[in-house]
């Protein structure tokens, strides 16, 4: 060995093996119903303690006692054993009143409310069609404390796919936090550089969520080889240099970042039809995708602050008590799910990942 090769095996610190962690939650979550809900909770429910569960159903959540009845639906199909906790979230409408959301929220039953602009994603035909209308609702937000989770794409069909999220940035979000100075906003999935900088300008009382998608794939990765439905999602993967100002936040240590994998699942036959649809379920690969990336930026000593700290906060809830441990261990990754006669595909399905999900005590 050359004097050079010690010198540069000695400089190099060991990598750890493996981290505990106290266990994460994830705040941004698809779980669907029925024999989707059945076939993809398990993935969720075994990685994480908690998750912010998207109301986006058809008939969508918008009652207290919807939400009420679909929570009791997750916990009758959760795996034995699991102590998987639903936070339950009220789908915002033009017709939502501030006394719904109030009482909602005051017993418990939800956590935050969701706004999606009309048309802006899946099963959003039924969201807001004018922000400012809702100024009530946003008002008794303010003055009870309950978070607004915000899909942040315009749905102007003159704006390019791949800007949808910065124009609403400009035309929608800045507005709102201006009119609502005490609102706090959860703006989810950030897919660009500058998303990330204007929930950091507003630090104190906005945050935003990262999947791991987002962290590992751009808008190239879509076309690599062909088409690639599986890794259609809105919002849509951005340029290059997006997902790597998306690791930097993510990896930063900054309080207003966290976990919200917005797993995604639809069939097969859903994904790779003449009209795709969107969203990555990403549920089964979640924990080994962060992870990795951290490994990769080496900042594994801040992932357990991004997994399992900064959402737990911001949500005002206590943190989980449990660890979960992660291990340097090559995992091969199921390709799909079975649902029904069909299949979800996973994200990352069919490779082998570096990390593997280890012993979680509860």
């Amino acid at each position: 060995m050359s004097v050079t090769e010690m010198f540069d095996r000695a400089a190099t610190p060991k990598r750890a093996d493996s981290i505990t962690i106290r266990r994460p939650d994830d705040f941004h979550v698809h779980l669907r119903d029925g024999a989707m809900l059945q076939a993809v909770l398990p993935f969720t429910a075994a990685q994480f303690a908690r998750g912010v569960i998207m109301p986006n159903l058809v008939p969508p959540v918008t009652t207290v006692a919807a939400a009420s009845a679909y929570r009791e639906r997750i916990f009758a199909a959760r795996p034995e054993g699991s102590d998987f906790q639903p936070l339950m979230t009220c789908y915002l409408t033009d017709a939502t009143t501030p006394d719904e959301i109030e009482k909602g929220f005051k017993d418990g039953v939800w956590v935050a409310a969701k706004l999606y602009p009309a048309g802006a994603t899946t099963n959003a035909h039924y969201g807001v069609t004018d922000i400012p209308n809702l100024a009530p609702v946003f008002e008794r937000m303010e003055k009870i404390g309950m978070p607004v989770l915000i899909h942040g794409e315009s749905t102007d069909p003159a704006v390019d796919i791949f800007d949808r999220e910065a124009v609403f940035m400009e035309q929608s979000l800045l507005p709102l936090l201006r009119r609502h100075a005490g609102l706090k906003v959860v703006v989810e999935h950030v897919t660009t550089a500058e998303t990330a900088d204007i929930v950091r300008a507003h630090a104190t009382r906005a945050a935003g969520t990262i999947t791991p998608h987002h962290l590992v794939i751009n808008r190239t990765s879509l076309f690599q080889g062909g088409l690639r439905p599986h890794l259609y999602c809105l919002p849509v993967a951005k340029r290059e240099h997006h997902r790597l100002a998306l690791r930097k936040a993510a990896t930063s240590g900054e309080t207003c970042f966290f976990i919200g994998t917005d797993t995604a699942p639809h069939r097969r036959t859903a994904k790779e039809a003449e009209c795709c649809s969107a969203g990555v379920f990403g549920g089964a690969t979640a924990l080994q995708t962060y992870v990795q990336v951290f490994d990769e930026e080496n900042a594994l000593d801040r992932f357990e602050a991004f997994a399992s700290v900064n959402g737990a906060r911001f949500y005002g809830l206590e943190l989980n008590r449990g660890t979960i441990v992660l291990e340097r261990r090559e995992a091969p990754i199921l390709a799909a799910v079975a649902v029904d006669d069909t299949e979800v595909v996973v994200f990352r399905g069919g490779e082998t990942l570096p990390w593997s999900v280890g012993k979680v005590s509860p």
